[in-house]
């Protein structure tokens, strides 16, 4: 695809981590566009995420140990988008306080929500359930 990019992310670390990505817009600065989770990657195993870039040259990376604990960020800007991206995380680094921050609260948004979604989606089939349970019981 055009303006987009293969980001491969790689653990190197003893333990395994829960990546997330988040793409932030470049004509508004620290404005984000997408939050993406990656997945738990285990040590010595590797992830592949697909960026669309088109309206972005930067991305960040930030990973979890447990729910609540961020252990690792980083800030990565794209010179050439069409070179796909390899990271190797090695140690647990934390490149910008302030900017992990801000990534921190953009993933407890973004899984508040997947969580709101999945309440809603959860319900929707109880009525759904609940309510041909009802018409089989009437029909009868």
């Amino acid at each position: 695809m055009e303006d987009s990019v293969a980001l491969q992310v790689i653990n190197k670390l003893p333990q395994p981590l829960d990546f997330y990505v988040v793409t932030i817009n470049d004509s508004e600065a620290g404005k984000v566009i997408d939050t993406k989770h990656i997945g738990k990657i285990r040590p010595e195993y590797y992830r592949i995420e697909y960026l669309k870039m088109d309206k972005s040259d930067e991305y960040w990376i930030v990973g979890y140990l447990g729910k609540k604990n961020l252990v690792y960020f980083s800030q990565h800007a794209l010179p050439n988008k069409n070179i796909d991206q390899i990271i190797e995380i090695r140690n647990y680094i934390n490149q910008s306080v302030k900017l992990s921050d801000l990534a921190k609260k953009q993933v407890e948004a973004y899984n508040y929500e997947n969580i709101k979604v999945g309440i809603w989606i959860t319900l929707d089939f109880l009525l759904l359930f609940l309510n041909l349970m009802l018409l089989i019981r009437n029909r009868k």
